[in-house]
């Protein structure tokens, strides 16, 4: 079975952990700034400070990232640059609840959750969470850490940005474009491109900063 450890120790972290047990890791531990006992069973290791440590003793140990998104920050993917440098490897980690479809791309460190489904033509970039029952249709281009939030749905031909967020519920329509930086609120329906990073809300989705 293939090893690893999990970054953060919060509710995403849960999530994680649950899919990573249904898909068959080895979970050595996870890390995070403070000791929150065993989550679901998995051990503390200690902080971000042991990786260099864990990496020298175990070669062959990935990372998944357990840290949530909420917003439009380009944090988790400076977090998978640090730990990249280091030398680790990030698995693509997909629930064995989800519909992944021919044809798709998913890159590292990308999570993909129960009740997902990807259909064929579409690509996700590095550090993404598509996360429960959320859906991403056909011939979509999904940016690095862009988190699909629980039941959003990408209908097809949309292109997302990097670091975006699409909140829970939330509609984009066929073949818009969303740039980088943007939060979309939960339950909006975006039918037109968003050319500013911003926040918006909404039905039709509009920008209030």
């Amino acid at each position: 079975m293939p090893k690893v450890v999990v970054i953060g120790g919060g509710g995403h972290a849960k999530v994680a952990i649950s899919v990573l047990k249904k898909s068959g890791f080895d979970i050595v531990g996870y890390t995070d700034h403070e000791n929150r006992g065993g989550v679901l069973g998995v051990p503390y290791l200690g902080t971000d400070d042991i990786l260099p440590a864990l990496r020298n003793d175990s070669s062959d140990c990935g990372i998944v990232i357990g840290v949530g998104k909420v917003n439009a920050s380009p944090s988790r993917s400076e977090l998978f640059a640090k730990i990249s440098a280091l030398g680790f490897h990030f698995p693509v980690l997909v629930s064995p609840g989800a519909s992944i479809n021919e044809d798709i791309q998913l890159s590292a460190g990308t999570v993909v959750f129960d009740g997902v489904v990807v259909n064929s033509g579409s690509k996700a970039g590095r550090m993404c969470i598509l996360n429960t029952n959320s859906t991403v249709d056909h011939d979509c281009l999904v940016g690095d850490n862009v988190h699909i939030a629980p039941g959003a749905t990408l209908s097809g031909g949309v292109t997302v940005g990097d670091n975006t967020m699409i909140g829970t519920g939330a509609v984009v329509i066929h073949s818009v474009t969303i740039c980088a930086g943007c939060l979309v609120g939960a339950g909006s329906t975006v039918v037109k491109d968003l050319t500013t990073p911003g926040i918006y809300v909404g039905s039709p989705a509009r920008r209030i900063k």
